[in-house]
């Protein structure tokens, strides 16, 4: 499935709206991971935990996204947004929503 953040497809016609999808996921936080997250970005460097877990919510809510367009029908989703947020109780939680409108496409 074609998935894009533009609102239409170069070399492609829309030729149906299915509707608006969107993907979620909420991941906590670990008490180890945060620990050792806190003294790498002490020592200034990257935070490969964190780094691994935004990629791993990402990929969940975009996978979300592609399943409920593919139930409507659709073969490509247009006008991809990605939302980060961060939840709970001091912010142990991390959303990921991805959200688009599904389509059907043609070539020209």
């Amino acid at each position: 499935m074609l998935v894009t953040t533009t609102p239409a497809i170069e070399g492609q016609r829309i030729t149906r709206y299915c509707g608006i999808v969107a993907g979620e996921t909420i991941l906590g936080a670990n008490l180890f991971k945060d620990l050792f997250a806190g003294i790498r970005d002490l020592v200034g460097g990257r935070s490969a935990t964190y780094e691994r877990e935004l990629q791993k919510a990402r990929d969940t809510a975009m996978q979300e996204l592609q399943e409920r367009a593919q139930a409507l029908g659709a073969n490509a989703v247009v006008g991809v947004d990605l939302d980060y947020e961060v939840l709970g109780q001091s912010n142990g939680m991390l959303m990921v929503t991805a959200s688009g409108t599904a389509v059907i496409i043609e070539p020209l």
